[in-house]
């Protein structure tokens, strides 16, 4: 028996970690992916070459990020994602809450913008593009943190908890399409919070830890929601196929955990980054100030000399 639109066995085995592991690409992700880290590398290389340094860290970060979108998008886990609610969990919860931390910790657009070479004077090319999508209203309207939030909480409530999950789920088309939004959510809601990279809101450091914890809470309570449900809340993991031995609420339970768990996670990873961030950053200022400082000291020192060499001159 196939499913809808997907081509893939639904008498799937018992899930176990090792077949949940096995290669089984989804050849979008895989292309895009591979694309991701391509240019990535070209960014890299062409710094290098050019005499320019970038951190290793930030290059680690990126290839981490990009790894773990394969990782559930390119095994076993995609495979039972699609009839398993905890497996499909731990795909949702990677997928939107884990991949950007690390996508956005390894400043793919600062990369870009050093890397590209500018247009010929009076003309457009790809870097003029990217600077001009910066600044553009849209880009400050996506990355506000009155459309971040919302967005951020609706994703989870307004998409399971109505039928738009059951239609994205009946079509291969419609799981890459709900994919792709995770990720993109995930992104645009770490991004002013935790991003590296320039962008048109970039808070005070306690502001964007509010903003961290202004989301979070409420991937708790999704997951609170789904342990204490007394039936299937999700048309589309009602009728788990035989071979897989679960029953249904129990494993929407256990998806249930997994949301909450999750929730700690990023939270974690965020505020130990922004700690550093908000370190480096204070360091950069009190250099900034001592240089000043030393500046003025000199001008001080000047004035001072110049004023004894007046003084000496009157004298004679």
């Amino acid at each position: 028996m196939d499913h809808s639109g997907h081509g893939m066995t639904m008498d799937l085995p018992p899930f176990t970690l090792g077949r949940g592991l096995q290669w089984s690409a989804d050849p979008f992700f895989l292309v895009a992916c591979l694309v991701g880290l391509a240019l990535y590398a070209w960014g890299v290389v062409r710094l290098r070459r050019r005499g320019d340094s970038w951190s290793a860290g930030r290059t680690v970060s990126y290839v981490a990020g990009v790894l773990s979108v394969m990782l559930v998008m390119c095994t076993g886990l995609n495979d039972y994602g699609m009839v398993m609610f905890s497996v499909h969990m731990v795909q949702h919860m990677v997928i939107s809450m884990l991949s950007p931390i690390l996508i956005l910790l390894g400043a793919p657009i600062t990369l870009a913008l050093r890397a590209m070479p500018p247009a010929a004077r009076g003309r457009k090319g790809p870097r003029e593009l990217l600077l001009a999508l910066l600044h553009s209203r849209y880009m400050r309207i996506i990355t506000h943190p009155a459309f971040t939030i919302p967005l951020f909480i609706a994703s989870l409530y307004a998409l399971y908890f109505t039928p738009i999950f059951d239609f994205l789920m009946g079509s291969k088309t419609g799981h890459i399409a709900m994919m792709v939004h995770f990720l993109a959510v995930g992104v645009v809601f770490f991004w002013p919070i935790i991003g590296v990279d320039p962008g048109p809101h970039r808070p005070g450091y306690l502001m964007r830890m509010l903003e961290l914890f202004a989301g979070m809470p409420f991937h708790a309570f999704f997951g609170i929601a789904l342990m204490m449900a007394s039936e299937p809340m999700v048309e589309t993991f009602k009728n788990p196929p035989a071979s897989l031995g679960i029953e249904a609420l129990s494993d929407q339970n256990a998806a249930g955990g997994i949301a909450w768990a999750f929730s700690e996670i990023p939270s974690v990873l965020v505020l130990i980054a922004l700690l550093f961030q908000w370190y480096g950053s204070e360091q950069r200022q009190a250099k900034r100030k001592d240089r000043a400082a030393d500046r003025d000291g000199d001008k001080e020192l000047e004035a001072y000399n110049a004023y004894l060499a007046s003084l000496n001159a009157r004298g004679n």
